[in-house]
């Protein structure tokens, strides 16, 4: 049974993603903004993400928040991270994968995690110890033993482009064994499909606190692994992710590590 946090997580991200949905088919009358190159955001991510702390603050108006729109609000050891709109690329030009990320931190550590995709009305939770779920379906990560025939997911660092060539040197590397590599532009997505099977594993540069703190609970509680380029488990300070059960996230460190440069492979 989920936890009673986890259903107001659950409550507050379908909100958002009313939001979402309510103006998916007038995008192109949206207020939008370039917060930096290539980095945009719109008055629907606004919106998502006060309707998100409205919900979150009527049940624990104690607690902090570190939001990708609005930053960090209040200095208490527990912390709800949200991402109101991961993929806003997509959804800006109408490309059909997003979703709403939360997750709760307590003294750090990542207690629950919730991945809402409103267009699949799909919603995976996790809650620390409980395991991880899709629409209260128990799931698990995928049981592939090596790179050989894994499918895995990416995201190419536009926030740090200067990582670019490495990032190509390490999808190279990872293709002369894995079947195939996606790039669906949703971390949380990514991380949850990790979590279900759907994918075998997943790498990224750069990613912020708020793209992956659901997700990298929903993969460790559905027995898998993250950890950074190093292999140092864990949700990575410098966001420089892998994720997979621990056969194909060991050997992805291991080919990743191979092309990093050390910049990469620091904590």
């Amino acid at each position: 049974m989920p936890r009673p946090a986890v259903n107001v997580a659950v409550k507050a991200a379908r909100a958002a993603g009313n939001i979402i949905l309510r103006y998916l088919n007038r995008v192109e009358q949206l207020s939008v903004e370039e917060k930096s190159r290539h980095d945009y955001v719109s008055e629907v991510d606004r919106l998502a993400e006060a309707e998100i702390i409205k919900e979150l603050r009527r049940a624990y108006p104690d607690h902090g928040v570190l939001g990708e729109e609005s930053g960090q609000k209040g200095k208490a050891d527990k912390v709800w991270i949200i991402d109101p709109l991961d993929g806003t690329h997509n959804y800006l030009r109408g490309f059909p994968h997003f979703s709403v990320s939360i997750g709760f931190r307590d003294h750090g550590d990542l207690i629950y995690g919730v991945v809402y995709d409103p267009l699949r009305d799909e919603i995976f939770t996790a809650s620390k110890g409980d395991g991880a779920f899709l629409n209260d379906r128990r799931i698990r990560v995928s049981k592939r033993e090596n790179l050989q025939g894994a499918m895995i997911s990416t995201g190419f660092p536009y926030r740090q482009r200067q990582h670019l060539e490495s990032q190509l040197a390490m999808t190279r590397a990872l293709l002369t064994e894995a079947e195939d590599i996606r790039r669906t532009g949703s971390a949380a997505l990514d991380l949850a499909y990790v979590a279900s099977g759907r994918l075998d594993g997943y790498f990224e540069i750069g990613l912020k606190p708020w793209d992956m703190a659901a997700g990298v609970l929903l993969v460790r509680e559905a027995g898998g692994q993250c950890s950074d380029f190093a292999g140092r488990a864990g949700m990575p300070e410098s966001g420089n992710i892998i994720a997979g059960n621990h056969f194909v996230a060991a050997a992805m460190a291991k080919t990743i590590a191979d092309q990093a440069t050390p910049a990469l492979l620091k904590a």
